[in-house]
């Protein structure tokens, strides 16, 4: 439980009980990263068939829907986004790059960044249908668990920030199970609520996995908070696009 309390803690603004951030209770902190994905897919959900129910207009509810992960996190994922973009539109050499995540001020091309991903998402939410929205709840799931994989076996940039805290203490071997489990269990029923889009979605998010283990070794030598964070937000914007593709490609299956 004080794993539990310490994830949902640093990952999201849902208020927590007191814990002890040792060695001990962050251990298995990351195979609790997955279910804060399903809290926020449930509501997620739930606002959607709300807005639904009270039929507002589609851009309303996509912004709504857009806001609600961003909400729940307090928008942690999207700074790595923000501060990853600066880094690899500066074109500089890898030391440059991991000063660039660093650094705490913001980039023309992170805002730039933000504000073509904001607008992205917001059209594809309000996109989505009552068959895409039960694929995006488990999605939250799904490229979480991608995410505290790479987290706990990817190689670390850097020996200090805040993932180097986390990963250090954590008992690879089982946290690594546990997370597999938790992706493999979020992609069946994927599939099973609807298979032509939750095969789609996998997909994507294996891609989306891979070019992130790339661009993490190649450009910057390993992986680091921020880049966790810009693969969750590109992870969860490419099941998304793929989501609502799926409502035209299969309409009929």
């Amino acid at each position: 439980m004080q794993s539990l309390i310490i994830a949902f803690a640093m990952y999201s603004r849902i208020p927590m009980p007191r814990a002890d951030w040792n060695d001990k209770n962050m251990r298995y902190a990351f195979c609790w990263f997955p279910v804060i994905g399903l809290v926020i897919g449930l509501v997620t959900g739930a606002v959607f068939y709300i807005l639904t129910e009270w039929q507002v207009g589609s851009v309303f509810r996509g912004v709504c829907l857009t806001a609600v992960p961003l909400w729940i996190t307090g928008g942690i994922h999207l700074d790595g986004f923000m501060d990853t973009t600066d880094a690899r539109s500066s074109y500089g050499d890898r030391e440059k790059k991991l000063m660039i995540l660093k650094d705490s001020h913001v980039g023309a091309f992170a805002v730039i960044g933000c504000g073509v991903y904001m607008m992205l998402s917001v059209g594809a939410w309000s996109e989505i249908d009552a068959d895409g929205i039960r694929i995006m709840v488990m999605a939250f799931v799904l490229e979480r668990a991608l995410s505290g994989l790479a987290a706990v076996n990817f190689k670390g940039a850097r020996k200090d920030g805040m993932l180097t805290a986390f990963r250090e203490p954590a008992r690879k071997r089982m946290v690594t199970v546990v997370l597999v489990t938790e992706a493999i269990a979020a992609a069946c029923v994927m599939c099973y609520l609807w298979l032509p889009g939750g095969v789609l979605c996998c997909i994507g998010a294996l891609l989306m996995f891979s070019f992130y283990y790339k661009t993490a070794m190649k450009e910057f030598g390993g992986t680091t908070g921020d880049l966790a964070g810009w693969f969750l937000q590109n992870c969860e914007l490419v099941m998304l696009f793929l989501t609502v593709c799926s409502k035209y490609l299969f309409a009929s299956i």
